[in-house]
């Protein structure tokens, strides 16, 4: 009987190769690097096997969403007793839930970094409002409209934010990206509502057209903002290192191929993509 010899090992995918991924999809978990400079070996699965510099980046991409998601809370805490309908306010309630956990998750995998890790996290606690690190978590809402335009718009940069980590290099943070985009879905379909109902049912509802696009035009700017600068390193060395997987003006221009015509659809005008911009 003549032996066959052993079928050779399956080829690593190429970087960014799975459909899913490339559409934002829930995708299988794989163990491997999808993209980068480690794209087909194994993925880093605890803090001590990162290199310094990427370890620095993860804790300091962690900070920062750890950090929009208590500042969120902050911000919808005044308007969970002040929504129009019975269902609005369930539906705040959950999406202050939902923030609370993103961030406890976000904590618990900077935890897995010790001591440094957990002074992050002291800082985080200490954090209060008008001090975050990104600007729109420091502009509290005025009006019903500012909840609307804020989930549509400023939660929606946050997916692509969640997007661009899904299937990262490092394996507990990329676990941690399904459920935590799952949840944000709802918060999404509840802002682009408020939105649309203001639109068509005007006082019956909340508001009117103009409220609503008063309040689009004082966010959709600062949503853009929110993707950070146009030719930063610190995003291309997260490509590098297979921990994002798009440019800040690569994300920044899917979301406004999305978000546009959806604005649009109801009855809205997107701004000029660089008006009132601060950061280009």
């Amino acid at each position: 009987m003549v032996e066959q010899a052993p079928a050779a090992p399956a080829a690593p995918p190429a970087p960014g190769a799975h459909k899913s991924l490339k559409e934002g999809g829930t995708v299988v978990p794989v163990r491997e690097v999808l993209w980068g400079n480690d794209a087909g070996v194994r993925k880093f699965e605890t803090a001590e096997e990162i290199p310094p510099e990427m370890r620095d980046l993860i804790m300091r991409l962690l900070v920062v969403q750890a950090d929009t998601e208590f500042a969120s809370i902050q911000q919808h805490r005044p308007w969970l007793d002040s929504a129009p309908t019975l269902e609005d306010r369930w539906i705040q309630a959950r999406i202050v839930a939902d923030e609370a956990r993103h961030g406890l998750q976000a904590c618990r995998i900077l935890r897995d970094f010790g001591a440094e890790g957990q002074s992050r996290i002291d800082g985080l606690l200490r954090t209060q409002e008008g001090h975050h690190k990104l600007d729109a978590f420091n502009i509290p809402f005025d009006s019903w409209a500012d909840v609307g335009a804020f989930t549509c718009l400023v939660d929606r940069v946050g997916v692509y934010q969640l997007r661009a980590f899904q299937e990262c290099a490092y394996g507990p943070l990329a676990r941690a990206m399904p459920l935590m985009l799952s949840e944000e879905q709802l918060h999404l379909n509840f802002g682009y509502n408020v939105l649309r109902r203001m639109v068509r049912e005007g006082p019956a509802y909340c508001g009117n057209r103009e409220e609503a696009q008063a309040a689009v035009d004082k966010w959709y700017p600062r949503s853009l903002d929110m993707f950070g600068h146009s030719h930063s390193r610190t995003s291309e060395m997260a490509i590098a290192w297979g921990i994002k997987r798009w440019t800040n003006e690569e994300a920044r221009s899917r979301f406004i191929a999305e978000i546009n015509p959806l604005l649009e659809g109801i009855g809205l005008n997107a701004p000029d993509p660089e008006w009132h911009r601060r950061i280009l």
